[in-house]
């Protein structure tokens, strides 16, 4: 059980119940359900709130519902906890998920990602200017407000398509705090994507501040680590063909955090789009990052050591992790370089 199919899981427990009576028979199961990471002091590793969604259709308390699904989930293989607390919020604790499956999930969701940005499954109405196509320049007096909320909408946008929906399914126009007048140059003094990425990493309706950290090349700089992380790992690939050893899935051991970042990363993506909240991904992303750059002084030989299955094993870890990390920035608008 990883964390990502803890969604359609939920789903199919809220289905069953109602099948044998557990729950009315009106009651309805929602499509999707959204599964975040617990907040600190929280109880459990992931929580969703599906039992108060449900109650509406199911005529009982959300602590009634959120108890019968509780129960059928607690029997499922991979998850090893299920605990209901305050009115109704489920909490779960997963058996660690295998080194090879993350590194799998990993690879394979950066594909639909790629492809969401190379047009293959952008699914934009006619009506719906395709995101990459707009401009970053405006004049002056229109700065501060259009273009913030047009950097917010096309990566909105993004998200969602990348979890099947399309531009229809945004409103007209999202909340969107305007740039201080004062920063309305930033795309031209920072970089297109320096600032996009202070934009984005900010909740909407919050002000972005703008300062000189964004052009620093430093670890107090969370966009530069961020695209530091991949550069990192494509040369790690480059590093491991030099001397003759390629990528090959197998157990990490020695990958804690790094593997329950990518096995997260999914919950990120679900949770932005559903929250029409790009922030999210940011910082989904800083985490894999950090993690990531913790990690590489593991993957290749030292010294005279040969290489290893081990070895392998963590320069595809290694791998996935740089690709999600391509994939993450590109629904975000910006770049990563192979070379930083």
């Amino acid at each position: 059980m990883t964390p990502a199919d803890l969604s359609p899981c939920v789903v199919r427990a809220v289905r069953c119940a109602v099948a044998d009576g557990e729950l009315a028979a009106g009651a309805a199961a929602p499509e999707r359900v959204v599964i975040e990471r617990t907040r600190p002091g929280g109880v459990g590793e992931y929580a969703t709130p599906v039992a108060f969604q449900v109650a509406k259709t199911a005529g009982c308390p959300p602590r009634d519902v959120a108890d019968v699904l509780a129960r059928r989930l607690g029997a499922e293989p991979g998850i090893e906890r299920v605990e209901v607390t305050g009115a109704g919020f489920l909490n779960f604790v997963l058996a660690a998920p295998s080194a090879p499956d993350a590194v799998r999930d990993a690879l394979i969701r950066d594909i639909v990602i790629r492809d969401v940005r190379g047009g293959a499954m952008f699914a934009a109405p006619a009506d719906e200017p395709e995101p990459d196509h707009e401009p970053d320049h405006e004049p002056d007096h229109e700065a501060g407000h259009g273009l913030r909320e047009r950097v917010v909408r096309r990566s909105v946008l993004r998200l969602v398509c990348a979890q099947g929906g399309t531009g229809r399914d945004l409103p007209e126009s999202l909340p969107v705090a305007p740039l201080a007048r004062r920063d309305s140059d930033v795309v031209a003094r920072y970089g297109a994507g320096a600032a996009h990425w202070r934009m984005l990493s900010v909740p909407a309706r919050e002000t972005p501040v703008f300062s000189d950290d964004l052009l620093l090349q430093g670890e107090g700089n969370e966009f530069f680590r961020v695209r530091y992380a991949h550069a990192r790992s494509r040369a790690l690939l480059r590093n491991a063909d030099q001397l003759g050893f390629h990528p090959e899935t197998g157990e990490v051991p020695d990958a804690p955090a790094l593997l329950r970042a990518l096995a997260d990363h999914p919950l990120a993506l679900e949770a932005a789009a559903h929250h029409r909240a790009p922030e999210r991904l940011t910082r989904d992303l800083v985490e894999l990052a950090d993690a990531l750059l913790d990690f590489q002084y593991r993957v290749l030989p030292q010294g005279d050591e040969k290489p290893s299955a081990a070895h392998r094993a963590r320069l595809a870890l290694a791998e996935a992790a740089g690709t999600v990390l391509a994939g993450g920035l590109a629904l975000l608008g910006i770049d990563a370089p192979t070379r930083l």
